[in-house]
């Protein structure tokens, strides 16, 4: 089963980073956090892949061109012709990715349209290129097979940025909550397309508008819940979280 991974982006609320490179180019731990995002994929198995890159999107396609290279010891004999020699096998052996250029200004309903002849008639699965989650993705495969819709999404709960105080009629302070779940579920991301999904998209398509509005009015739209660990990287706040858990050795999306 494919995997489509949206990569294409401005990132603006991440400028000076990605001033100078995509933001699933951005680094968590030393590794492109699209990187840690393969890994959670291919970690059940799921190692087909389609980038549908967009700004700045020659990077992508340079570091996945240079990956064995970046990532190996290697012996280069000079003769008539250059020889290398690579001394290990890396992790990643296996997998197989397709760097698409889906449009610098393309949105997100927009670039997965454009993927279409890598998709064929298959089920496949989608995610954004810039948030992690500790989801089991055979739980949601299986949640999708089961009820037979168009469309899988995954709902989380975000954790509020601020403390939630109770406060009492006499305005004492009863309890403190730091950084609580939020009450309503959002959209996480983490989908599961049948093929029909392409009926619902145009080259101009915003995802998560009319595309997701229509399948949810003609009840095709099913959502999983995950109740674990999500977190978007759309802050350098948010970017320092990631990183910091990694740094702890404890990082909850790590299953690999």
């Amino acid at each position: 089963m494919k995997v489509v991974l949206l990569a294409g982006g401005l990132g603006t609320r991440l400028r000076e980073e990605t001033e100078v490179k995509p933001k699933p180019m951005i680094e968590v731990g030393g590794h492109p956090i699209l990187w840690h995002i393969m890994k959670s994929y291919a970690h059940f198995g799921h190692t087909d892949f389609v980038i549908c890159a967009g700004y700045k999107g020659e990077i992508i396609k340079n570091w996945f061109a240079n990956f064995r290279i970046l990532n190996s010891d290697f012996t280069v004999s000079f003769s008539n012709a250059v020889n290398v020699t690579f001394h290990s096998e890396l992790e990643e052996n296996g997998w197989t990715a397709t760097i698409a250029d889906t449009g610098q200004e393309t949105m997100t309903g927009g670039r997965i349209k454009k993927i279409q002849k890598y998709i064929g008639d298959e089920t496949f699965m989608c995610t954004y290129g810039d948030g992690l989650a500790d989801i089991n993705l055979d739980e949601l495969l299986a949640f999708h097979r089961s009820h037979g819709k168009k469309a899988t999404l995954t709902t989380v709960k975000p954790i509020s940025r601020f403390g939630v105080l109770d406060i009492d009629d006499f305005n004492q302070v009863t309890s403190f909550h730091e950084k609580p779940q939020a009450e309503g579920a959002i959209n996480g991301g983490f989908f599961i397309f049948e093929p029909s999904i392409f009926e619902y998209l145009d080259d101009d398509s915003v995802l998560e508008k009319e595309p997701l509005r229509r399948l949810a009015e003609e009840g095709q739209l099913m959502a999983y819940h995950h109740a674990g660990f999500w977190q978007p990287m759309d802050t350098f706040r948010e970017l320092t979280i990631l990183n910091e858990l990694w740094k702890s050795g404890d990082a909850p999306w790590k299953a690999w």
